[in-house]
C-alpha cells in the first residue's frame, strides 16, 4: 500500500501532470469564451442574414401520431461552429509553440576544425600514444 501512495504522489507531482490540469482548466474555460463568440457575437448576424432565425430553435419535428420527436439541427450547427473555432484557435497556438521551440533548440554549430586543426589533434594523439 505505501508503495502504491509513492509511486501516486511521484506521478502526481511530477511537471506534466501539474501541467495537464492547468491545460485542462484553462481549456474547459477557453471552450466557455469560444461558445460565447459563436452564440453570442457570430450566429446572431448569420442568423439575421438568413431571414432573423435563431439557430438555437431551428429544429425539426417529426410527428407520428402521438410521440412526437424533435431534431434540434440548428444546436448542432451551433456547437461544429465552437468545435471548428475551438480547432483553429487550438491548432495556431500548436503552432505558435512549435516555432517558439524551434527557435529554442536551435544552437549554433561549432566550426569544423580547419585541415591543420585536426592536423595537430593526431599528432598530439600519437604523442600521447608513445608516452603510454
Amino acid at each position: 500500500m505505501k508503495k502504491t501512495l509513492k509511486e501516486f504522489r511521484e506521478f502526481a507531482i511530477k511537471g506534466n501532470v501539474l501541467d495537464l490540469a492547468v491545460a485542462v482548466i484553462l481549456g474547459g474555460a477557453f471552450g466557455k469564451i469560444v461558445s460565447s463568440l459563436v452564440n453570442d457575437i457570430i450566429m446572431p448576424p448569420i442568423g439575421l442574414l438568413l431571414g432573423n432565425v435563431d439557430f438555437k430553435d431551428l429544429k425539426w419535428v417529426i410527428q407520428d401520431n402521438e410521440p412526437v420527436i424533435s431534431l434540434n439541427y440548428g444546436m448542432f450547427l451551433q456547437n461544429v461552429v465552437d468545435f471548428l473555432l475551438i480547432a483553429f484557435s487550438v491548432f495556431i497556438m500548436v503552432k505558435i509553440a512549435v516555432k517558439f521551440q524551434k527557435k529554442k533548440e536551435i544552437t549554433p554549430e561549432q566550426p569544423k576544425p580547419t585541415k591543420e586543426a585536426q592536423l595537430l589533434e593526431e599528432i598530439r594523439d600519437l604523442l600521447k600514444e608513445k608516452k603510454n
